[in-house]
């Protein structure tokens, strides 16, 4: 299969609406050629590509920012001399005079299809600026790893947030090209924009099931998202981040297990697998322990559950990583009714509301969590709406 990138680059076809325009790239490091050339090289070698500046997203464009919440400075690049402007720094959306250094903004970002990471909304921010300004738009498309899956609950009205661009679940099962499409009408923008679309991505296809194993390397869209199988749980372990257990970071292994020193793990995958047995479906669950050179519990020994989606029994139609990370919480609420679970800090800048909320979209899932009298079927009645009025509106904009 071939990315929009590759395709950019192979046919000047593609390339030929460029002519004469200034363009620009939004990109990280995960922003690479089939051949593992980074696309601000690729681009600046192509002799009818006049690139101007590039902007980088959280982490950066170099992905040299470890932790979540620590800003990327503007500077220029050494090597092909043009302005590279921060999106995660002084500002989240371009500023007026970043956007009169281009044309065109290309825009190749590797995203993990779930609502909380953060270049999609970053992508809704330049296409507002975009429109604003007279500008294009163009997403190099890149597969979407997690799949075509739905889950989770709505973002609710007034809880959008940079990790929470719109009225979308948790799991949206989308590209960024197609979710550029959904954000133009959702929010009524007039903008110009296109999607130079992958070929041969095919997200039902064993064994990736969304990311072409064996056919394309994996490189880190952000520091802690190490390898597909991370991408397969983020949608819940993402969740871990507005609570006191630690997510991993500071092990080799971070969004693929949770845990801290005062939980007992056995007995949490023995609660999660009494409440709710067919929400641990998909996966393999195991108790481990880890210490966290960094982060959360840093240097103390914790006791962990991991979760293992690449082995012969994952069932990529069956794993629902938010509703397992869901019942874990449950677990240990009822196992340790007043165990401090919800961590209180303004997570990503959102002040007065607590960090797990601003992750969901609302309050929803923390009070079915701490409601001893609610029950799975209750988070079921909940979500399972949300998830089908997903698929109806999604269905307009799928391109593959």
């Amino acid at each position: 299969m071939r990315f929009g990138i590759d395709r950019l680059l192979a046919d000047p076809a593609l390339r030929a609406p460029l002519a004469g325009r200034r363009v620009a790239l939004l990109a990280h490091p995960a922003s690479v050629t089939a051949d593992l050339t980074h696309s601000l090289d690729a681009l600046a070698a192509c002799p009818d590509i006049k690139l101007t500046a590039a902007f980088g997203p959280q982490h950066g464009l170099r992905g040299d920012k470890q932790d979540n919440m620590v800003e990327s400075p503007d500077f220029a690049d050494p090597v092909h001399g043009i302005p590279i402007f921060s999106l995660y720094g002084e500002v989240r959306r371009p500023t007026d005079a970043s956007m009169e250094t281009f044309d065109v903004l290309l825009v190749d970002l590797q995203d993990l299809g779930c609502r909380i990471y953060t270049f999609i909304t970053t992508l809704l921010y330049v296409l507002e600026a975009a429109a604003k300004h007279g500008k294009a738009v163009w997403v190099l498309d890149r597969p979407n790893p997690a799949g075509r899956p739905i889950e989770g609950l709505t973002l609710r009205p007034g809880w959008e947030s940079f990790v929470g661009a719109g009225p979308m679940p948790m799991r949206h099962g989308m590209t960024l090209g197609e979710l550029g499409w959904w954000f133009i009408r959702t929010f009524s923008l007039d903008v110009e924009y296109r999607v130079i679309e992958m070929e041969g991505w095919a997200p039902a296809a064993a064994p990736g099931y969304g990311w072409p194993l064996g056919e394309r390397v994996w490189v880190n869209p952000s520091p802690n998202a190490p390898n597909l199988f991370m991408a397969r749980a983020y949608a819940g372990t993402v969740m871990l981040e507005g609570t006191t257990l630690s997510e991993g970071r500071g092990t080799t292994r971070p969004l693929e297990l949770f845990g801290a020193p005062d939980i007992d793990a056995r007995a949490v995958i023995a609660e999660m697998r009494s409440l709710a047995p067919g929400w641990l479906d998909g996966c393999t669950l195991r108790d481990c322990w880890f210490e966290p050179t960094f982060h959360k519990h840093v240097g103390q020994l914790c006791a962990g559950v991991m979760i293992h989606t690449e082995g012969p029994a994952y069932d990529h139609d069956a794993f629902r990583p938010w509703r397992l990370q869901s019942l874990a919480f449950k677990a240990i609420r009822r196992l340790q009714p007043d165990y401090p679970l919800w961590r209180d800090f303004p997570y990503e800048y959102e002040l007065g509301k607590l960090a797990i909320d601003v992750i969901n979209g609302g309050p929803l899932l923390r009070e079915w969590v701490d409601d001893p009298a609610a029950t799975p079927a209750d988070l079921d009645a909940l979500t399972l709406p949300d998830e089908a009025a997903w698929a109806e509106a999604r269905a307009p904009f799928l391109l593959y």
